[in-house]
């Protein structure tokens, strides 16, 4: 009988990922030739059980999901335990069952977004601006205090951590926050022309901008970053980084 492995990407809108195609490669590597990693829309994260119960039936037994925007944080009441990293952080991008115990959930989010940006940082990037609160957010917010550098989010509401409002952001605040870190997924593809409101002439040439989207290219947000002379990187090496930690994962 042929050991097929079945993976996925879970999420609400999933037309601009390239995880297909990075496992695929891993696949094409390893000699995984029954392997297979598809994308799973699903319109309520309330329904996950349901949908799971439907697929696997359709499909076959899964052997692992990745999670992404919006259910980073919602799904982590419908799973039956997390792993010490997923619980510090209070989200989750990975997730796989336990020997018919039900699923468990584990953020590598936190661990890829550190491998990349390591070799970029310097001594002026104590302090961090985070723009968003979503679980990416929280898995940045973690990695950086993890460092040592002190964060403030830049959010539309209220949350349990400092933040400021887009309103109440001045550029001045911005000149003494050497690294910008944009976790939300505005600007992502096919909405490429959109960004987030930001006063930009508060970016030097001093600052490391990074924005966690990888398609497209350079986003919206990194071109205006990039036209003040910033430095910057988008997520393609933390995507990289958090797949080669889910797959250590779930095959542990």
């Amino acid at each position: 009988m042929v050991d097929t492995h079945r993976y996925g990407l879970l999420g609400k809108s999933l037309n601009h990922s390239h995880s297909p195609a990075l496992f695929a490669q891993r696949f094409k590597r390893e000699g995984l030739d029954s392997a297979s990693y598809s994308l799973f829309e699903l319109d309520d994260i309330s329904q996950f059980h349901t949908w799971l119960y439907e697929i696997e039936n359709r499909l076959g037994t899964l052997n692992g999901l990745n999670v992404t925007v919006p259910y980073k944080e919602s799904i982590v009441p419908l799973l039956k335990g997390l792993s010490r990293e997923a619980l510090a952080i209070g989200a989750v991008n990975a997730i796989k069952p336990m020997r018919g115990q039900g699923w468990i959930g584990h953020n590598t989010d936190a661990q890829g977004f550190l491998n990349s940006i390591r070799p970029f940082l310097r001594s002026d990037h104590e302090r961090a601006l985070i723009i968003g609160n979503g679980g990416a957010a929280r898995a940045v917010r973690h990695g950086l205090k993890e460092l040592g550098i002190q964060v403030i989010h830049v959010t539309r509401k209220d949350v349990a951590w400092p933040s400021v409002r887009y309103a109440d952001l001045s550029p001045e605040a911005v000149h003494h926050y050497k690294l910008i870190v944009h976790c939300t997924p505005v600007g992502t593809y096919p909405n490429v022309h959109e960004s987030v409101p930001f006063p930009w002439t508060g970016v030097t040439p001093q600052h490391l901008v990074v924005d966690l989207i990888y398609n497209p290219v350079e986003t919206q947000f990194l071109q205006e970053a990039r036209l003040r002379g910033a430095e910057t990187m988008n997520g393609r090496d933390m995507l990289h980084a958090q797949a080669e930690a889910a797959w250590r994962w779930w095959n542990a």
